[in-house]
């Protein structure tokens, strides 16, 4: 089974190059199951009802967060309803959404998505390594094909997360830095990793934001509003082979489409 994960998802940028591109990929690389984060992808920041039934008409399975899912606020009133939309799992007991799903392949293989937040350089929640083993045993159930979406600053808390859960879950998926590393492997148990799979939006920008108000933010210490950029739009994710019988990944694999090699020169 091959399942692809899409790094955060930034504005209209991010959302035209899933269109223009997942049908293709999806074919060429015999995709089975999608999943995106989406949490910037309502104008850099949160997701609305419609944004989340676009992702999924362009075929993306299940969409994942992070810290930026309340910020469009009429999230509250739909969260309940998507149960493939989720939320990052260690918030507090009482919170809307969920952050977990069951989700069944065309070829009727179940897969489980896990969505948690970090805490370091973040808001505190509850602590992600003691959740993740809560929604582990109740998604096992069903499933050894378990795939964990990560959305943490500090490298550190992504990677002890990985080792914490490896053998426990298919993948560990890091997002929210939307800088792909290249740290991808295969953990000695048979638990797929990668730290950070970047982002999906526009390759000659500042995170997926224009870049000129953002050097003239750090110039200046002076407000600025940041708007998505929208050159070279370009969707980065990995593709995680797994036994579905056992739930281990077999491989792991970076990809970037729709990148330019040239960047256009800035009038100093």
């Amino acid at each position: 089974m091959k399942i692809l994960v899409i790094g955060d998802v930034v504005g209209e940028t991010g959302r035209n190059i899933i269109r223009d591109v997942l049908p293709s990929l999806k074919e060429e690389e015999g995709i089975d199951f999608v999943i995106a984060n989406g949490e910037n992808s309502a104008g850099g920041s949160g997701i609305t009802s419609k944004i989340t039934q676009e992702l999924f008409a362009y075929g993306v399975n299940v969409i994942t967060t992070g810290d930026h899912i309340w910020n469009r606020k009429e999230v509250l009133q739909f969260i309940d309803r998507e149960p493939k939309l989720l939320r990052p799992a260690n918030y507090p007991e009482g919170v809307p959404g969920q952050g977990s799903v069951v989700v069944s392949t065309l070829n009727n293989v179940k897969v489980g998505v896990i969505n948690l937040v970090g805490r370091i350089f973040m808001k505190p929640l509850e602590c992600p390594f003691r959740i993740a083993e809560e929604e582990i045993k109740k998604i096992s159930r069903e499933t050894k094909n378990i795939i964990v979406d990560i959305h943490a600053e500090a490298t550190s808390e992504k990677i002890a997360l990985g080792y914490f859960l490896d053998g426990k879950v298919s993948a560990v998926i890091g997002t929210h830095t939307h800088v792909q590393t290249a740290d991808e492997k295969i953990l000695s148990r048979g638990t797929a990793y990668i730290t950070d799979i970047g982002m999906s939006g526009s390759s000659i920008s500042v995170l997926g934001r224009e870049v000129e108000p953002i050097i003239k933010r750090f110039l200046t210490g002076m407000p600025a509003r940041f708007g998505v950029a929208k050159e070279n739009p370009t969707l980065s994710g990995v593709i995680i082979e797994i036994n579905s019988e056992t739930g281990k990944a077999t491989k792991i694999q970076r990809i970037v489409k729709g990148q330019e090699t040239i960047t256009p020169s800035r009038d100093d």
